[in-house]
């Protein structure tokens, strides 16, 4: 760990402007710096550093941050790694903490599996020299059309035909049995002795996000319909089959920069897409695609084309690919490599150009391939019909963001020419179905855990109480509230410590002393118990008032939100504080004024705008829940959206939206 006095001084001695400069041509624009993106491709420079303030910022791409965030996103570095690399390139000390005797045990013994894992990636990488993997092993990578610089970068390698050949090499070295089996390196006859695991196969290393040897896949070159074609690493603590991706450590920089990633099935159609040229692929070898390899690819990107084989495995798996990924409100495409030929073999057979283009041509939104997959198998049949269609809005309520969802279902109803509201109607009934589902789930869970814990609690001893149960904020998604909770956030951090001076005759007077913004804004939420509904906001807001309830200065709380190791909260705080406001012409007049008497008056205006905006969401709610409530359930309802309007009413008054009656 490193101390926290040594990274006070790693982030007060790194200037923003040196560090982003190593990597791209800063050119200077008044008191700022300015170049093209190195997060996205561009022309015109739309990428700001500002050293008073420290941070950066795309106005293309809306990539931002501090000094340690640019190493964090640039070179995909861990908080600790960032602070590091700073360190180093400042000549700065590092010493860290002494670690207790469980945590020093515990990265010594993850230290030993990876030492295990990378001796084997070496004896495998030399054994491809050996005269048996020159006759056997490396004409095989050939004849799949592999260079021998692809064969070198990505470590291929060869098992011998012996069964202990790798296992007595690491003996010999002083590698411990207990790290030789728990990596599956090895396996134990029944008399206790130890052979390899892998042997007469070609090797196909895995590896982490950080470049680490985590894992191997071992192919086999015999026609022996008896032997496993490929045999691939237990899962153990260096590696779990379903968070890793095969050749994500060497594509995550060309994901990022092309904002895409390609998604294939197997580890050759990785190489043969790299060797092309097209870098930005990696694949789900050894396991069906999950929801956490789908979480590792949304670290460098939102957008992924699923490209997998034509034949009915292929579409398939692309077709329960789709659902997944959309839930993870990512994008998503699919292109499927023609019958009788996968991402591999096209590969060799194009050029660059010709695949670039073939994809550019094929990708299809899954609107688009769900239906063309679809609709011939549907035929004139309307039952068929009416079940495709409600097969694509089950999709379209897969995805998070109400405002995608929307637009797909329009586009839905354009393109069989029935009405949006049906597509919509479905869509809704659908996430209530599946949340209702969801919170059932969650209850059965609640109470399983409560059942189990007063188990282990005699009975007179256990307290009589209802199984703890999880509500879920009806607002959690409710995207209607995102730009009003940003706009109170980037009043707090850009002038929460300043001071709001109401006149003695303001109904927020307060006679008893100053109020500043952060405060005026805290206690007119907490007064109703109201927390932010968007997570990434709500995690900043608490951030900040730890910070101040701490006694930092504004501008110390700012520079710690934005060098901290969240880095949703960091980009939050420099995408807010670097914010520019856009001038109405109504409201061009009240800027003219002071920054103080701007403040004590939009900020009260923000603030009932934002709880006429939950009143309107509440009121939605209650609408739905109308049409389905028994008569007396319906009268109970009327009656509150009745008070909600009148509230509704009052504050649309103040804000001058009515007119008082």
């Amino acid at each position: 760990m490193i101390p926290q006095e040594t990274v006070n001084l790693i982030l007060d001695t790194a200037r923003i402007e040196d560090v982003i400069g190593d990597f791209v041509t800063l050119k200077r624009r008044g008191g700022s710096y300015v170049a093209c993106c190195p997060f996205h491709n561009e022309k015109t420079p739309s990428f700001y550093v500002t050293p008073s303030k420290g941070i950066y910022k795309c106005f293309g791409c809306g990539k931002a941050g501090s000094a340690v965030g640019f190493g964090m996103e640039y070179e995909h570095l861990s908080y600790v790694e960032a602070l590091k690399y700073l360190a180093r390139k400042y000549n700065i000390e590092v010493v860290e903490k002494e670690e207790s005797a469980e945590e020093i045990a515990a990265r010594q013994r993850n230290e030993s599996l990876l030492a295990a894992s990378e001796f084997a990636f070496r004896f495998y990488k030399d054994q491809l020299a050996s005269e048996e993997g020159r006759t056997i092993g490396y004409p095989y990578f050939r004849s799949r059309g592999l260079l021998d610089e692809t064969i070198t970068k990505y470590g291929l390698g060869w098992a011998p035909k012996s069964k202990t050949a790798f296992t007595e090499a690491a003996v010999k070295e002083g590698y411990k049995a207990e790290y030789l089996t728990e990596t599956g390196l090895c396996s134990q006859w029944d008399d206790g002795s130890l052979h390899d695991r892998f042997y007469d196969r070609v090797m196909f290393p895995i590896h982490s996000v950080s470049g680490r040897v985590i894992a191997f896949g071992g192919r086999t070159l015999l026609k022996d319909k008896t032997v496993a074609k490929y045999v691939n690493s237990k899962e153990s603590e260096i590696y779990v089959k379903s968070k890793s991706l095969y050749g994500i450590y060497f594509a995550k920089a060309e994901m990022s920069r092309q904002d895409k990633c390609y998604l294939v099935e197997g580890y050759l159609d990785v190489l043969s897409m790299h060797q092309l040229g097209i870098t930005n692929v990696v694949a789900s070898s050894g396991t069906s695609l999950t929801t956490e390899q789908i979480r590792l690819i949304k670290k460098f990107t939102q957008n992924v084309t699923i490209m997998y084989d034509g034949d009915p495995a292929g579409i398939h798996a692309a077709l329960r690919g789709i659902n997944m990924i959309l839930k993870e409100g990512m994008n998503v495409k699919v292109v499927l490599i023609p019958d009788g030929d996968d991402p591999d073999s096209y590969a060799q057979k194009h050029t660059l150009e010709e695949v670039e283009t073939f994809i550019r041509d094929h990708e299809q939104d899954f609107i688009t391939f769900k239906t063309d997959l679809l609709l011939d198998e549907a035929g004139d049949d309307p039952l068929k019909r009416a079940n495709l269609i409600n097969d694509i809005a089950d999709t379209i309520a897969d995805i998070p963001d109400a405002v995608k969802r929307s637009v797909y279902a329009d586009a839905c109803a354009r393109k069989f020419q029935i009405e949006p509201e049906i597509l919509h109607g479905r869509i809704r009934t659908t996430r209530e179905k599946t949340a209702s589902e969801e919170r059932t789930q969650e209850q059965r869970e609640a109470a399983r855990r409560q059942y189990r814990a007063e188990e282990s609690v005699p009975a007179e001893a256990a307290p009589s109480r209802e199984p703890a149960v999880r509500v879920r904020n009806p607002l959690e998604e409710n995207a209607v509230l995102a730009p009003s909770e940003r706009e109170l956030l980037g009043f707090i951090l850009a002038h929460g410590c300043d001071p709001l001076a109401f006149e003695s005759d303001s109904e927020f007077y307060d006679p008893d002393g100053a109020q500043n913004v952060a405060e005026f804004i805290d206690a007119a939420l907490g007064g109703d118990g109201v927390s932010f509904a968007n997570m990434a906001y709500r995690r900043t807001y608490e951030a900040y008032f730890d910070l101040y309830d701490a006694g930092k200065s504004q501008d110390q709380i700012v520079k710690e939100l934005l060098d901290g190791p969240d880095r949703t909260v960091a980009e939050v705080t420099a995408q807010l504080v670097e914010e520019k406001y856009q001038l109405t012409v109504q409201n061009f007049a009240n800027a003219l004024t002071t920054t103080e008497s701007w403040l004590v008056n939009f900020v009260p205006r923000s603030i009932l705008a934002y709880h006429a905006k939950r009143l309107e969401c509440r009121l939605t709610d209650l609408r739905k829940e109308l049409a389905a409530a028994t008569p007396d359930r319906q009268l109970e309802i009327m009656a509150h959206m009745g008070r909600l309007n009148e509230m509704k009413k009052k504050i649309n008054i103040k804000l001058g939206r009515q007119k008082k009656l």
